[in-house]
């Protein structure tokens, strides 16, 4: 280490004022940053985008009162035919097909 007269050493001396300027520095950009960040207009699309919202529940509730006067996919449809009549129909459409391709 560089050491003074006297014993002393040079950068001894340096420490604590340059610590003392740093944390200044620190301390001075941490207060620069609150201010700006409060200081810092709100965006102009959030009014936007709180009006889309806002309209898209409107409609979204349209949405549900419309199709509550609707008749589902299960009440609409007619009560399902006889399993063995179907049965039947399939064996004799598939018959059909057969004899048709035999025919060619």
């Amino acid at each position: 280490m560089a050491r003074q007269e006297g014993g002393q050493c040079s950068i001894a001396a340096m420490k604590h004022p340059l610590a003392w300027l740093l944390g200044g520095f620190a301390v001075f950009g941490f207060l620069r940053r609150r201010r700006e960040a409060s200081a810092v207009s709100p965006d102009p699309r959030a009014e936007e985008l709180r009006r889309k919202l806002a309209e898209s529940r409107s409609i979204l509730a349209e949405q549900d009162e419309f199709e509550g006067g609707e008749v589902t996919v299960d009440l609409a449809e007619p009560a399902p035919e006889d399993p063995e009549t179907r049965r039947r129909a399939v064996h004799e459409a598939a018959r059909d097909t057969v004899q048709r391709m035999r025919a060619r």
